[in-house]
């Protein structure tokens, strides 16, 4: 088990509040996030605080994160999981935090919306994770420090393996993790001292310029990262010439990722990746529907050699085990948000384990880059053991709102030291920013601001 609390915790604290806060930011007037698929996003946290009576006043913060409107759909749905969180024992809770997502996940009244996907898989996902930064705050370490001081024994007993037998066992699991125990006290001291490797996306947003676009990548390959990547999927004779812009500005020893958000079937994917070959990009992401398994499939086998990563909207381990299985996707990309939270993440980095496919987090957002910074440490401290092809997505933007933001040195994720899972705003943030009462967007309203996705 986890370290559960600290030494003066007392064994009658409880949980006493699960407060929820629709806090959004209007991401959309600057275009910043803009895609294909989502022209004008605004980025939205459906914000989770679990508060206890214990006299030291530590909390677990986490989030949902969301784009603008149904964030206030999201809240509700969190605040629907109150009865099964308010009242616990908070050492019992921190002990066991596997029996902990279990109970939440397999409901079956609350499994009957999903089964394990959607709104509520998510909400599911973001107590979860709330949990998870209360245990870390409790223990005094960082999310990715307390994981990668578990045993083998502990981590399996995180995951729940219903579905995923034909695949991994939890005998195979218990190997992959044994057999990264070796090294793990090299490789944290190797993280501390270099941090972890990281891609940037904010050159590529597709509401950007030519001109900005060629700045902002050239600006990247200064600040010291290898790889960038641009949102596609729009037009695709826009999209050659935005790829021969980014070329040009990097040069041909970096990395150029494409997304196409979804945009696309099975044909066009393909064939709009032939246009863009000439330029070398170097993955595909979300070229099609995240539940499709085949489709998925299909494009790999025609865009080889570039590869083919989806991720970021894949709702639960049981479609990345069918993606590994049909040898559909070349990179996983886990979200920190997106899944049942901590536990379940840590199913499909073993999938991929077993699988031998890196992991390369969905970041960017609000907060995601946060949180899934220490579940890729992690992952390299005792699943994978290895950094080699992984990166972790990085979007420069809304980092000052919260209390431990990263830290990016050379093109790398400085290791966080803080206690916790990275999750907590700035009170200033939640008072400023909550939805539709807060002054951004009460002074929005004042001055009949056009709606976007977010008003």
């Amino acid at each position: 088990m986890p370290p559960a609390s600290s030494p003066s915790l007392p064994a009658s604290a409880r949980v006493t509040e699960l407060a929820v806060l629709d806090i959004r930011f209007p991401t959309s007037e600057q275009l910043d996030g803009s895609d294909a698929m989502n022209p004008e996003p605004d980025y939205s946290a459906a914000y989770v605080v679990l508060r206890t009576d214990a006299a030291d006043g530590i909390e677990g913060h986490a989030l949902a994160f969301t784009i603008g409107r149904g964030n206030d759909v999201q809240a509700k749905a969190i605040e629907v999981l109150a009865p099964q969180v308010v009242g616990r024992s908070v050492e019992e809770l921190c002990a066991d935090l596997g029996g902990f997502s279990r109970d939440l996940v397999h409901d079956s009244q609350l499994r009957w919306l999903g089964p394990e996907k959607g709104v509520m898989h998510m909400a599911i996902g973001a107590v979860v994770n709330a949990a998870w930064d209360l245990a870390a705050r409790r223990a005094g370490k960082p999310l990715w420090r307390l994981l990668g001081e578990m045993s083998p024994e502990q981590l399996v007993d995180l995951v729940d393996f219903r579905y995923l037998s034909d695949a991994l066992t939890r005998d195979e699991a218990l190997e992959i993790l044994v057999a990264a125990e070796p090294g793990r006290e090299e490789r944290v001291a190797r993280l501390l001292a270099e941090g972890y490797p990281a891609y940037t996306t904010t050159p590529g947003w597709l509401g950007y310029s030519d001109e900005k676009l060629a700045r902002l990548a050239r600006q990247a390959v200064a600040d010291g990262f290898t790889q960038i990547k641009l949102k596609v999927g729009g037009s695709v004779e826009d999209d050659v010439r935005r790829m021969r812009v980014a070329r040009e500005a990097v040069g041909d020893g970096i990395r150029i990722a494409v997304d196409a958000n979804q945009r696309w079937d099975v044909a066009p994917a393909v064939e709009w990746m032939r246009r863009l070959a000439p330029y070398a990009p170097y993955w595909i992401e979300e070229p099609t529907s995240p539940d499709d398994v085949l489709g998925h499939a299909a494009v790999r086998r025609g865009v080889a050699p570039i590869k083919v990563a989806t991720g970021e909207h894949i709702a639960n381990r049981v479609v990345f085990k069918q993606l590994l299985q049909a040898g559909a996707v070349d990179v996983v990309q886990i979200d920190a948000a997106r899944v049942g939270g901590v536990n379940e993440n840590i199913a499909v980095l073993l999938l991929a384990a077993k699988f031998g496919v890196p992991v390369c987090p969905h970041a960017g957002g609000v907060g995601l880059c946060e949180m899934v910074q220490h579940l890729s440490m992690f992952d390299f401290v005792a699943v994978s053991g290895t950094t080699q092809d992984r990166v972790i997505e990085y979007v420069d933007h809304l980092h000052e709102h919260f209390t431990a933001p990263v830290r990016i040195v050379g093109g790398n994720y400085a290791a966080p030291t803080a206690p916790g899972f990275g999750a907590e705003m700035r009170e200033d943030t939640l008072k400023e920013f909550r939805y539709p009462d807060g002054p951004v967007w009460a002074g929005r309203a004042a001055r009949g601001a056009r709606p976007t996705d977010g008003a």
